[in-house]
Protein backbone atom coordinates (compact mmCIF):
# COMPACT_ATOMS: atom_id res chain seq x y z
CA UNK A 1 0.00 0.00 0.00
CA UNK A 2 1.38 3.51 -1.00
CA UNK A 3 1.56 6.41 1.70
CA UNK A 4 -1.54 9.12 1.55
CA UNK A 5 0.33 11.32 3.06
CA UNK A 6 4.09 12.44 2.76
CA UNK A 7 5.78 14.41 5.32
CA UNK A 8 6.03 17.64 2.83
CA UNK A 9 2.30 17.39 2.95
CA UNK A 10 2.07 17.59 6.90
CA UNK A 11 4.50 20.14 6.88
CA UNK A 12 2.49 22.27 4.06
CA UNK A 13 -0.46 22.04 6.04
CA UNK A 14 -1.15 25.11 8.24
CA UNK A 15 -4.41 26.60 9.28
CA UNK A 16 -5.21 29.89 10.65
CA UNK A 17 -4.48 28.83 14.52
CA UNK A 18 -0.83 27.97 13.47
CA UNK A 19 0.20 31.58 12.79
CA UNK A 20 2.16 33.02 15.42
CA UNK A 21 5.60 32.30 17.30
CA UNK A 22 6.03 30.23 20.10
CA UNK A 23 8.10 31.73 22.28
CA UNK A 24 9.31 30.79 25.50
CA UNK A 25 9.41 33.50 28.17
CA UNK A 26 11.66 33.36 31.41
CA UNK A 27 11.45 35.33 34.59
CA UNK A 28 13.62 35.84 37.64
CA UNK A 29 13.03 36.49 41.04
CA UNK A 30 13.93 36.15 44.63
CA UNK A 31 12.63 32.79 46.95
CA UNK A 32 11.79 34.34 50.35
CA UNK A 33 15.40 32.42 51.58
CA UNK A 34 17.15 34.69 49.10
CA UNK A 35 18.31 32.95 46.65
CA UNK A 36 17.41 33.37 42.59
CA UNK A 37 15.08 30.79 40.71
CA UNK A 38 13.35 30.90 37.08
CA UNK A 39 9.86 30.41 36.12
CA UNK A 40 9.70 29.23 32.54
CA UNK A 41 6.57 29.11 29.92
CA UNK A 42 6.06 28.67 26.50
CA UNK A 43 3.84 31.19 25.04
CA UNK A 44 2.13 31.71 21.31
CA UNK A 45 1.91 34.78 20.49
CA UNK A 46 1.16 36.74 16.47
CA UNK A 47 3.04 39.29 16.44
CA UNK A 48 6.98 39.61 17.86
CA UNK A 49 6.38 43.05 19.05
CA UNK A 50 3.67 41.89 21.52
CA UNK A 51 6.18 40.17 23.38
CA UNK A 52 6.64 43.32 25.73
CA UNK A 53 2.86 42.98 26.99
CA UNK A 54 3.06 39.05 27.75
CA UNK A 55 2.74 38.83 31.82
CA UNK A 56 3.62 35.65 33.19
CA UNK A 57 3.31 35.83 36.88
CA UNK A 58 4.41 32.67 39.38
Amino acid sequence: MAKQMSFMDKVKKKTKTDVGYNVKVIKGYRTPEGNLRFFHKFVRVDDLNELSKVDISK
